[in-house]
């Protein structure tokens, strides 16, 4: 049985992808192995979203690569050894005999990876990761535009706790963002058909599923491709219908595609979190233009102040980018002042990042490093003293908590409040009666600017 040992970077849409490799090879009889060192094939699955993503993606490509250099110069040791009848040991070397590398670097670089990285044997794009056992066997590989997305039937490997996990509704994008190369890498936007959902959905919540946290380039243009009258807000509904006791969390939606009926949804529905990332990058109408964006900043502002009042005590998170082709000290300061009015519970800022192939790297009027990083810095800062100020009003009050972790010091749970990996946790005194994977009543005692404290009232 062959090993296989595998790294996936960048975002929950890459995970859940890497998720349905794992499945397929293990279905074909590989077994997948935690330490690289034992594995004979090595996967890197990676991001090329930013500049910092793909430097993570090559590092990460070249400290794998040194297994399988490990595992040749550890054969050429053991035949010296035959021949001096020495002994060496080899259990500090790697086993690794094929490196491969898929995902978005080399669905966007294509050719170029090859002559970079020598030492991989395979590269598998974003539209034919599914064909991963084939590809290893020794079929050719393509790199075609990506048109597939999965299905309930394709196995699948959570990599992530059984408890806490994500749901593909849609791959590609409608979108043309200036900034962004993911519809030259992921292809079309395309939605699954709400009852394959709710089938995978029924199948992880049958399996220990506490939280299903739906993502997709942008969630909230579900079903605009299926022309039957599939929406978010009905996809909702269905979910909200399988028998068991979890939350429902929507992640990346676009802001001019969130509609009534869908705060509407999320307002009524008690299994869906009162919980919604926004991203809307900017407030400044000259920036979003030049960003290519469909709403300006009254839109957002009204869009706001519609979900506050629809959904009430709604948390909200969003994405900003500083440092845009152009963005002047004025428009930064548009975009400080907006978020000092403190309209969002959690908050992440990127520095703008040049990427080849997108229509803002033709843009004039670069921004330095240096006053990019300056420019993240005080947005965060801001942002710091806004969420503290949120956490301490929440200090008293009783709230539903998953159990998620723990260490000799303390317990780690979530809220309806905080996503997994992005936004805070709550800690609560190690030795308290809690099951992982499981629900608990707590009360909130103590908050700083991103985590609180609580302890157990009771599991639930």
């Amino acid at each position: 049985m062959k090993t296989v040992g595998f790294i996936s970077l960048g975002c929950p849409k890459n995970l859940v992808d890497s998720e349905v490799m794992l499945g397929l090879l293990e279905k074909a009889g590989y077994r997948i192995v935690q330490d690289p060192s034992e594995a004979e094939v090595l996967i890197v699955n990676t991001c090329s979203f930013i500049e910092d993503a793909k430097k993570e993606s090559v590092d990460t490509i070249l400290e794998m690569g040194e297994y399988k250099k490990r595992s040749q110069r550890s054969e050429v040791r053991c035949r010296k050894n035959q021949i001096s009848d020495l002994r060496l040991p080899t259990a500090s070397y790697g086993k690794c005999k094929k490196l491969v590398v898929a995902g978005c670097l080399p669905q966007r670089y294509k050719g170029e990876l090859a002559k970079l990285l020598p030492e991989v044997d395979l590269f598998v794009g974003t539209g034919e990761y599914q064909n991963i056992v084939e590809l290893l066997n020794g079929a050719s590989p393509n790199l075609r535009a990506s048109k597939y997305i999965h299905n309930a039937r394709t196995p699948r490997k959570i990599a992530t706790s059984r408890h806490a996990v994500y749901i593909k509704i849609a791959e590609g994008c409608f979108h043309d963002c200036s900034f962004c190369i993911i519809p030259k890498i992921r292809g079309k936007f395309r939605s699954r058909p709400i009852n394959d959902i709710v089938k995978e959905a029924a199948a992880l919540v049958k399996n220990g599923a506490k939280e299903l946290n739906l993502i997709g380039q942008d969630t909230t243009s579900y079903g605009r491709d299926l022309k039957d009258g599939s929406d978010l807000s009905a996809l909702l509904k269905k979910l909200s219908q399988i028998k068991g006791d979890f939350w429902i969390r929507i992640m990346y939606a676009y802001p001019t595609s969130i509609t009534s009926e869908l705060m509407e949804a999320i307002a009524d529905l008690p299994k869906v979190c009162k919980y919604l990332d926004v991203p809307v990058q900017h407030i400044s109408d000259r920036i979003l233009s030049l960003m290519r964006r469909r709403e300006r900043g009254t839109d957002i502002r009204r869009l706001i102040e519609e979900l506050k009042k629809k959904i009430p005590k709604v948390t909200l998170r969003t994405s900003l980018i500083v440092g845009f082709p152009g963005e002047t000290k004025k428009d930064f300061e548009e975009l400080l002042s907006f978020v000092k009015e403190g309209c969002f519970d959690r908050l992440g800022v990127f520095t703008y990042s040049e990427e080849e192939g997108t229509g803002a790297a033709k843009l004039k009027g670069h921004v330095s490093q240096e006053i990019k990083r300056e420019r993240q810095k005080r947005i965060m800062e801001a942002q710091k003293k806004i969420s503290l100020a949120k956490n301490k009003k929440l200090i008293g009050s009783d709230m539903k908590a998953i159990i998620v972790g723990g260490d000799s010091e303390f317990i780690y749970a979530r809220t309806q409040r905080q996503a997994p990996d992005i936004d805070g946790i709550v800690k609560i005194k190690a030795g308290a009666k809690v099951r992982m994977g499981e629900f608990s009543e707590i009360k909130i005692i103590k908050a700083d600017e991103y985590d609180l404290t609580a302890y157990v009232i009771a599991r639930v």
